[in-house]
């Protein structure tokens, strides 16, 4: 018998609260989804689901009578949220599937603990635990978690059918937990529906490709969804450009300890132009942070190996650091891909490594002057304040921001009475 009755978060007494309240009376209740997978896969367990055989009127009636807080997160499809001690349990009644058109479903409560196991999507994420910490398994998820198995439950095609997000999900989960080549029949069935992949929502799509870029290598995922024509599907941007730079960009992030960032890593596999990745932000309806953040790479200048410490300076200025930080990770990482190859490649990853920690460490430094300055010495408001101004800028840039605000007002002074000569 599998059990998780010795988890610390299954003891905890807001969820044992939970299990009193909805096993009683003929009701039951279990833990289901991602905090036993994950219990069993040594992981933190996370959110904690539960499923019921209760409806969610009488969920809410008992939580009510208990003094608990209810929130109606999806009261239509049959659940709710209690909120027991500031700790959230999202739990569902068991259903059925009675029409899909995959992307929605209509629902109908019932009973029946085998039926609404069999609606879920991938086998390691339709196990059950009981209130004693009895791990229930009724499509053979168990046997897939010890291989490290990512399975639709029965047939993949009809899972697809049923939703066409599976076809992402089915490979997220293959980039979080699988190991070896995924599953063959789960990656022929995503591969025949990948043309559905447009009929989703962009907002789906792209919490589920985030999501994906955010695990801890997605590189093996990435490739087999190239090889079935999902990436494409997704992000047409890379099928020209290439997932290549990924292996190279994960093993530095483990390598250098860096934090993983799904938006460096889809940098990696896109090409670095504003206008295709404004259409890209905008098809994906992506954050107007993110958005920003891909123009700001795709806008930063090339930085090289020979590129001085000086010459990034100036581009630091001119630029700011966040786009051209994330062009010195990318091709800091390419470059350590060859290290072993030639001297003059650990060369190049040394010189990029500087370049970079100097790019982290950037300060911008605050130009001493301001409008003020050139009024004060008697130049009238207009487009000749500026011009003095940036030609001042560019001096003390190129005095590599040495210059100090006594010389800069004396140069100011001495291109004013030039003006004037």
């Amino acid at each position: 018998m599998t059990s998780i009755a010795d988890q610390s978060w299954f003891a905890a007494p807001a969820l044992r609260r939970v299990f009193t309240l909805l096993n009683a009376d003929g009701g039951e209740v279990r833990v289901v989804g991602g905090a036993v997978r994950n219990s069993l896969m040594q992981l933190p367990a996370g959110d904690i689901d539960m499923a019921t055989t209760l409806t969610p009127d009488v969920v809410t009636e008992r939580a009510k009578s208990a003094h608990i807080r209810v929130i109606p997160t999806g009261i239509e499809h049959g659940t709710v949220t209690l909120l027991v001690d500031d700790t959230p349990f999202e739990v569902t009644t068991l259903r059925r599937d009675v029409e899909t058109d995959g992307r929605h479903a209509q629902v109908a409560f019932g009973t029946d603990w085998a039926v609404d196991a069999g609606r879920r999507d991938l086998t390691i994420n339709a196990l059950y635990a009981t209130a004693d910490g009895t791990v229930v398994d009724l499509v053979g998820g168990l046997k897939d978690i010890e291989t490290r198995t990512v399975r639709f439950i029965g047939d993949a095609g009809t899972r697809i059918e049923e939703d066409t997000l599976r076809i992402l999900r089915f490979f997220r989960f293959f980039a979080l937990y699988g190991a070896g080549r995924p599953d063959a029949d789960g990656l022929r069935a995503s591969a025949r529906a990948k043309d559905k992949i447009s009929t989703l929502s962009a907002e789906r799509i792209w919490v589920e490709t985030r999501k994906l870029l955010s695990a801890k290598d997605p590189g093996r995922a990435l490739l087999w969804m190239r090889q079935a024509g999902v990436l494409t599907a997704v992000l047409p941007e890379t099928e020209k450009w290439g997932i290549d730079t990924i292996p190279a960009l994960i093993a530095t992030e483990a390598t250098l300890g860096w934090e993983v960032d799904p938006l460096l890593r889809l940098a990696a596999i896109v090409p670095p132009d504003g206008e295709r990745l404004a259409q890209m932000s905008t098809r994906l309806k992506m954050s107007r942070g993110e958005a920003a953040c891909l123009q700001t790479y795709a806008n930063a200048p090339v930085v090289t190996d020979a590129t001085a410490d000086l010459v990034l300076d100036r581009l630091l200025y001119r630029n700011g650091a966040a786009g051209i930080v994330m062009r010195l990770r990318i091709a800091l990482a390419n470059a350590r891909q060859s290290v072993g190859e030639s001297e003059s490649a650990m060369r190049k990853a040394g010189a990029l490594q500087r370049l970079l920690d100097r790019a982290l460490g950037w300060t911008q430094p605050q130009f001493p002057l301001s409008g003020a300055d050139a009024l004060a010495n008697g130049v009238a408001s207009g487009p000749r304040v500026g011009k003095l101004l940036a030609g001042l800028e560019q001096e003390w840039l190129d005095a590599n921001f040495t210059m100090n605000r006594e010389a800069l007002l004396l140069r100011l002074s001495e291109k004013i009475d030039q003006a004037e000569a």
